[in-house]
């Protein structure tokens, strides 16, 4: 074992114990899911980068599935890969910052949102991670909780993580709980930071300007979009300039790059 992995455990086991915390602030046994909707909860994943996603049982960190792409990005084996595997790709710098991150999310749903509502929203916070080739790469982790039973008990949970390197170089080091199901978001907060600070966001896109984003980040041109959405090009480029007005960008580029570390959608 080299002498970065084991300088780097004690934070991993830390960061493993807030996840399992997780689970026992909500309750203390196990739940099952009768139909995990993957690719419907995947499609409302923002995502614009390689990206891998995968299935883990927060009562005991076991991994339930993990999409072939994480072999793309990590030097792992799908059929070998473990939870830990996983937590040991994070850049030691960072490893901190997951923690408290997740810690964060942790005290707002206890204390502000209500922990029965822990279902609706997309917890979102970026760090480094290390890739093939040794290096590390900024990537933005997005998890839903799939599902609570009766009790409150957490049982599955689904992360994605996404490359966005090629959009972002610094990290904000800031967290984002989005809210789902018509529930308010809690954007861009300062990890460790006072309640009085997580306040709920107003949605800063309308639906449809949420649409051209997506469409956008898939990487279709105004004349696409306009046809996926039975909508004129001039349309389709007049949202354009009315999104990149409301997020103060000054391109598309920037926009994502904004979106994604931001949690604006």
């Amino acid at each position: 074992m080299a002498d970065e992995d084991l300088g780097q455990r004690p934070q991993t086991e830390l960061l493993t114990g807030v996840w399992k915390s997780r689970s026992e602030l909500f309750a203390k046994r196990r739940t099952e899911l009768a139909q995990l909707k993957i690719d419907e909860l995947i499609s409302s994943i923002f995502s614009n980068g390689p990206f891998y996603h995968y299935v883990f049982d927060l009562y005991d960190l076991d991994l339930v599935y993990v999409s072939p792409q994480v072999e793309q990005l990590h030097e792992l084996d799908l059929e070998t890969i473990t939870f830990q595997d996983i937590l040991d790709q994070i850049h030691p710098d960072d490893m901190d910052f997951v923690a408290r991150a997740e810690a964060t999310a942790i005290r707002i749903f206890q204390q502000k949102i209500g922990k029965e509502k822990i279902t609706d929203y997309k917890i979102s916070y970026c760090f480094r991670f290390r890739v093939k080739d040794g290096s590390y790469r900024l990537f933005n982790h997005q998890a839903v909780v799939l599902s609570t039973d009766s009790q409150g008990a957490i049982g599955k949970a689904l992360n994605v993580h996404t490359d966005i390197s090629h959009l972002a170089a610094e990290n904000n080091y800031r967290v984002s709980l989005i809210g789902m199901n018509g529930e308010p978001s809690y954007l861009d907060l300062e990890v460790d930071g006072s309640l009085e600070d997580a306040v709920p966001t107003r949605p800063v896109f309308s639906e449809r300007e949420m649409s051209v984003i997506r469409l956008v980040a898939q990487g279709l041109t105004s004349a696409e979009i306009g046809k996926e959405l039975a909508l004129s090009e001039y349309t389709i480029k007049n949202h354009r300039k009315r999104i990149l007005k409301k997020a103060r960008c000054q391109n598309m580029s920037q926009l994502l790059a904004t979106c994604i570390t931001e949690g604006l959608i």
